[in-house]
């Protein structure tokens, strides 16, 4: 699927309208491409930091797909009319991903998370997903000087979708630095997607999945996260100045 993307800017981060099914269509044509191509499951958290951190919203301009996955950006994207039926989220993307390579022998990496939860989620899939070639497994935990030996790992195993679960912005600035050496054709970050995988963070239920309560199902299971949930009401505020200073006929944020 080559065809143009229509996209929508959400305080001046890219989001590209695309459903699941659009997403991994194209997700497969950047694997089977020569040209290695980063992928963003664009979050609320991910848009905040970027209002201050100039090296993170580049890499978000840069990616090739930034496709949407938490509430907070599907409703402000809809708000500038953008087309999007429903989220694509990390785990979500990364199912649709193995079940597609399965079927056309793409080789798959995982790294990222605790120690044995990448291998544990790589086993997983490919019990799931007859046929799978699983090229490798790494844990999360490597030092900053190693990381260019990791990308020689993974370009060695002949991996084409390399998905890394770091944790947001670590995962992407990550991509950005070492996706072309690793010789995958395309990068995906997941956040947490393999502990959702292996069972260490229990999914939402799929009634509070299609009313976009996830997050809440997660603050309500794991009270100690609030501090991350600080992100929602001060992303709804950033939202709301900018169409404010665009109805009084300024500009809204870059």
């Amino acid at each position: 699927m080559t065809g143009a993307l229509a996209s929508v800017e959400v305080l001046g981060c890219r989001l590209d309208c695309v459903d699941i099914d659009e997403a991994t269509a194209r997700i497969l044509a950047f694997a089977h491409g020569d040209r290695p191509a980063q992928v963003v499951t664009l979050g609320t958290e991910m848009v905040v930091a970027a209002q201050r951190d100039a090296r993170f919203r580049a890499t978000l301009a840069a990616s090739a797909l930034n496709v949407c996955d938490t509430v907070g950006v599907l409703a402000a994207a809809r708000r500038r009319g953008a087309r999007i039926s429903a989220r694509v989220t990390g785990v979500e993307l990364l199912e649709h991903l193995c079940a597609a390579a399965a079927k056309e022998a793409l080789p798959i990496y995982l790294l990222g998370g605790a120690p044995s939860v990448a291998i544990e989620a790589a086993q997983r899939l490919a019990e799931r997903f007859p046929g799978l070639r699983v090229a490798g497994a790494a844990d999360g935990y490597f030092p900053v000087d190693r990381s260019a030996a990791v990308a020689e790992a993974i370009a060695r195993s002949g991996a084409r979708l390399l998905f890394v679960g770091l944790g947001s912005p670590r995962q992407e600035l990550w991509l950005a630095d070492h996706l072309a050496a690793s010789g995958a054709g395309a990068g995906i970050g997941v956040g947490g997607a393999f502990d959702a995988i292996v069972g260490r963070v229990p999914r939402a239920p799929e009634r509070w999945q299609r009313l976009n309560l996830e997050w809440l199902y997660r603050l309500l299971r794991e009270p100690h996260r609030w501090r991350r949930q600080l992100a929602l009401p001060q992303f709804l505020a950033l939202v709301l100045i900018d169409e404010v200073r665009a109805s009084l006929g300024g500009r809204r944020r870059p």
